[in-house]
């Protein structure tokens, strides 16, 4: 369980609009891989400067380019 400094760092980190770019989130000292957008009301985007985040993006177009060509 994070603590409460380690989710205000994170929370301000997420604030901070130097880390967004349009609808994208780039920061790589945030360790998260899905973060809520910039207004929360709106859903989760990825961390698009995650390691990661290219990977889920790839398999997330596989998945539904797989569930077209099979159905």
């Amino acid at each position: 369980m994070k603590s409460k400094l380690d989710q205000h760092i994170l929370a301000e980190m997420h604030k901070d609009l130097g880390n967004w770019y349009g609808p994208f989130y780039c920061n790589r000292k945030d360790p998260r891989l899905i973060v809520p957008k910039y207004d929360p009301m709106l859903g989760y985007t990825f961390n698009f400067a995650s390691k990661y985040s290219l990977l889920m993006a790839v398999f997330i177009i596989l998945l539904i380019i797989g569930y077209q060509f099979f159905l």
